[in-house]
């Protein structure tokens, strides 16, 4: 992934002073487009990167070969590790180049850096939703983070009135498209979907988090909450083999194969509710077969019965005689 090679990519530099895109091509194992649009990429995200034209020439980090990196100042090494934390969450050798540029960094900066590193998780297994666009407030919520200042939040439950309330930034997730923002408040850790939140403000004042909180293990837990919930109901299903993936798309984890027939596949699909399977899949008509259980069967009747009932036609006339 990207992530790690841009981190690898300043290794290099730290260490050479000065590289071309064939070097840098040649070490990563990569090619030289791709070695180029990486160090354009580093440059235009603000590290001090810079080409050198002319014979000899290459790309050189400011201020040449040295052992540390005091050419990036606080706000730029953030910037490179908020690229760089979300994939050491899901690749040890990300975690490792971490540890090494934390090492590299001025030791005023080093505590900023790591709290940015660790602000942010990108779980990349599927709930089936969509790819959206990164919200706006993202980037309020990570400063709050790294900074650890407390966050005045404007917040709309489904079917609920927003409210206001004041917590402290532990770190934020983005599943799947979908991001997430936890937090501290007076009933304990709570988790906040940022398309819910109206609004962020930074209240200045100190927040507070536990010494022994732990974004990963904190994530994990939500999602073993949220897979529980999301799975308390079970249908058996028979799905045609031709459209067996499409099937397994829509639903995610959700869908399990459990046998493969001669021309269709038995599955099982999860939800919280029956009525939340059958409305998952009523659009698929008569494509599919649901085996069980009964209570998925008799939704599927209703939503039928209300579908023919709202939208039978009378039939049309038939021609006129002379």
């Amino acid at each position: 992934m990207r992530a790690d090679r841009l981190v690898a990519t300043l290794l290099l530099m730290q260490a050479r002073g000065r590289v071309t895109a064939a070097e840098l091509a040649e070490e990563l194992e990569i090619s030289k487009a791709t070695a180029r649009r990486d160090l354009e990429a580093l440059s235009t995200a603000g590290v001090p990167v810079y080409p050198q034209p002319g014979r000899g020439g290459g790309w050189q980090l400011v201020g040449g070969a040295r052992t540390d990196l005091s050419g990036l100042t606080s706000a730029e090494a953030q910037a490179l590790f908020l690229i760089a934390g979300p994939a050491a969450s899901v690749a040890p050798e990300i975690k490792s180049a971490l540890r090494k540029l934390v090492k590299a960094l001025p030791q005023t900066f080093r505590a900023d850096a790591e709290a940015a590193a660790e602000a942010t998780i990108v779980d990349t297994a599927a709930w089936g939703e969509d790819t959206k666009d990164r919200p706006v407030l993202v980037a309020v919520l990570q400063e709050a983070v790294v900074k650890q200042i407390q966050v005045r939040l404007t917040y709309q439950k489904r079917g609920e009135a927003p409210k206001g309330r004041t917590v402290d930034p532990w770190g934020l997730v983005d599943k799947d498209g979908t991001w997430y923002f936890i937090a501290g408040t007076r009933d304990g850790q709570r988790t906040f979907r940022i398309d819910r939140i109206m609004g962020a403000t930074l209240t200045g004042r100190p927040a507070s988090k536990p010494a022994d909180f732990e974004l990963a293990g904190a994530w994990d837990a939500v999602v073993t909450r949220m897979e529980e919930r999301r799975s308390e109901t079970t249908a058996v299903i028979v799905v045609p083999n031709r459209f067996l993936k499409i099937f397994q798309g829509q639903h995610g984890r959700h869908c399990t194969v459990v046998e493969t027939l001669e021309d269709h596949t038995r599955v099982e699909l999860t939800a919280p509710r029956p009525l939340d399977i059958a409305r998952n899949v009523a659009g698929w008509g008569g494509l599919i077969i649901v085996e069980s259980p009964r209570e998925v069967q008799e939704h599927l009747t209703d939503i039928g019965t209300e579908l023919v009932s709202r939208y039978r036609r009378a039939s049309p006339a038939g021609p006129t005689e002379p």
